[in-house]
């Protein structure tokens, strides 16, 4: 185990020294430490990111902390989370090639991955705030999470590499626990971290937290995301976990990997597409968004029937787990079987995820993390109107997942609550 007390932090004065007698470094960014550049970019919740430059190239040096990073040393983390990060990683990359950074070195105690450069990606959520129209990610992100999720689970891993895994990410248990609680729970009652756009959302936010349907499907959800250990996730699949350019797509940042349902990352994802969606009138002071619009319609669209096409393609070529076994099915003539319950299993994907999708936007909104989307909005009043409409999206999406057929339908509600047709 990582050893809390012996942790030093890096900083951009420090790296160089620490780091600069590994081989691994030296080839990739120059053989002389001192002559290496270091910038601290990190902007997210946890940890420490450095991007380290040379005359050979350049990495990024990721770092844990030992606390919450966006609260501070009140909120204590343990740095074993690199960990599963680090093992997330090389997972992902042999199951969906190309689609995570390159890990070159992982150092445990110091809780440090050294890992691929990306450029010139930026981060998908920069991207979409910008209004950049981005042609690969549907079908990239779509096959990712149908490999990533199909490969790690009892469809395809033999039954002890499984197990194995199961009791390894396990031990993930306090970044478990910052998504039960701060997913599933707190936005929903007075918690002490939560935040809103107030007094923009006073009003909807009360509504919110008395609705008895609500709380019990926000309950139900987090009763899968506990008990359902399907497969190995991401866990925290959202758009500023992603890094694009237009030919190109990287999924980062896996630290939350667990054994969950797999209903969960393809939720987070499309939740975030749709966040995005409503968040795009507060971001037209240098011109109309009416092509975004359809292009995340159709990005949510296209990362649905990807998912559902190459999962499709997985369990008729590679369903060599203890699922559902061809011994049962292709073995004796019955194909028509094997599908049927293929179909089951798509089926219960789908609703489990229209659930996740609506708990992600209320946390979002009402929590203790919010996305850019909302807060690059100045104008609170705007933002308020752009979050509203999407708590109430969201609240449908939770509530009324086992009834809600088509994406389509979920498209025409989203624009009439955009355009503020419903109160």
């Amino acid at each position: 185990m990582a050893d809390a007390e012996a942790f030093v932090a890096l900083t951009p004065e420090t790296l160089p020294t620490k780091l600069g007698g590994l081989d691994v470094l030296k080839t990739r960014i120059g053989s002389d430490p001192s002559a290496w550049r270091v910038r601290e970019v990190g902007d997210g919740n946890l940890n420490l990111v450095f991007i380290v430059e040379g005359p050979a190239g350049a990495v990024i040096v990721k770092q844990a902390l030992p606390y919450v990073r966006l609260v501070g040393e009140s909120w204590p983390l343990p740095l074993k989370r690199s960990y599963f990060e680090y093992n997330a990683l090389i997972r992902q990359a042999d199951r969906d090639p190309g689609m995570v950074p390159e890990v070159f070195h992982f150092d445990r105690a110091q809780a440090i991955v050294v890992m691929e450069f990306l450029n010139p990606h930026i981060i998908l959520r920069q991207a979409l705030i910008k209004g950049e129209i981005l042609p690969k990610i549907g079908k990239d992100l779509g096959r990712f999470a149908a490999r990533t999720l199909f490969r790690g689970s009892d469809l395809s891993m033999s039954a002890r590499a499984r197990k194995e895994d199961l009791a390894l990410f396990a031990d993930n248990v306090e970044l478990c626990d910052i998504t039960e609680n701060l997913v599933f729970s707190d936005p929903y009652f007075e918690a002490e971290l939560n935040r809103h756009t107030s007094p923009q959302l006073d009003g909807l936010v009360a509504e919110l937290r008395a609705d008895r349907d609500l709380k019990v499907e926000a309950q139900a959800l987090k009763h899968l995301f506990v008990a359902k250990a399907e497969t190995l996730l991401h866990g925290d699949l959202h758009t500023g976990s992603i890094m694009v350019t237009k030919d190109d797509t990287k999924v980062i940042d896996p630290e939350f990997a667990f054994y969950g349902p797999m209903a969960l990352d393809v939720g987070m994802m499309l939740s975030n597409f749709w966040m995005s969606y409503f968040s795009q009138r507060g971001h037209e002071e240098s011109g109309s968004r009416d092509e975004m619009r359809p292009f995340l319609i159709g990005v949510i669209d296209e990362i649905w029937e990807t998912f559902v096409a190459e999962f499709s393609h997985l369990w008729r070529t590679e369903r060599t787990g203890i699922l559902y076994q061809r011994a049962l099915f292709e073995d004796r003539g019955d194909t028509l079987g094997a599908e049927q319950a293929l179909a089951r299993v798509l089926g219960d994907i789908w609703t489990d995820m229209l659930g996740f999708a609506g708990i992600e936007m209320h946390r979002r909104i009402l929590g203790l993390a919010h996305n850019a989307d909302f807060e690059t909005i100045a104008d609170l009043d705007l933002r308020g109107s752009c979050e509203a409409a999407a708590l109430k999206f969201g609240r449908h999406l939770a509530v009324n997942r086992r009834s809600i057929t088509s994406l389509s339908a979920l498209a025409g509600l989203a624009e009439r609550l955009d355009r503020g047709d419903i109160q």
